[in-house]
């Protein structure tokens, strides 16, 4: 099942540049910069969730709580590949990474941290078993 989880984690991830790629070559040149990123955060987030939709059947968690663990690993490795390929791949700074947190600035990342956690338990169709 966890190896299954991290396969849709791959997709998730290819989602995620294609929707960064539509938002820089598209979105901010007709919207700016503070309104393609929120475009961009809510057009990724819906994907996240269509994703799961998709494929949480062929992951098959038995439980809640295997639910639970498939969004935290979705968590951590979004974080992990956020922080580390963005720093140490891709050269950005940790000031420029963390600037997508700041949530009084009207940066909403945070948002797509939340639905990959949540998403697998919001459609595991076995949510409703204990654990």
């Amino acid at each position: 099942m966890m190896v299954r989880a991290f396969d849709a984690w791959l997709v998730i991830l290819l989602v995620a540049f294609v929707n960064g790629g539509i938002r820089e070559a598209l979105i901010i040149p007709r919207t700016g910069d503070a309104t393609g990123h929120v475009i961009s955060t809510i057009m990724l987030c819906a994907a996240i969730l269509v994703v799961c939709r998709l494929l949480i059947g062929w992951i098959n968690p038995a439980t809640a709580r295997d639910s639970w663990r498939i969004g935290a690993m979705w968590l951590a490795l979004t974080l992990a590949f956020e922080f580390l390929a963005g720093h140490y791949l891709f050269g950005t700074p940790w000031r420029s990474l963390l600037a997508d947190y700041d949530i009084l600035r009207g940066r909403v990342w945070v948002l797509v941290l939340v639905t990959t956690a949540l998403a697998p338990w919001l459609f595991a169709p076995k949510r409703g078993r204990q654990s």
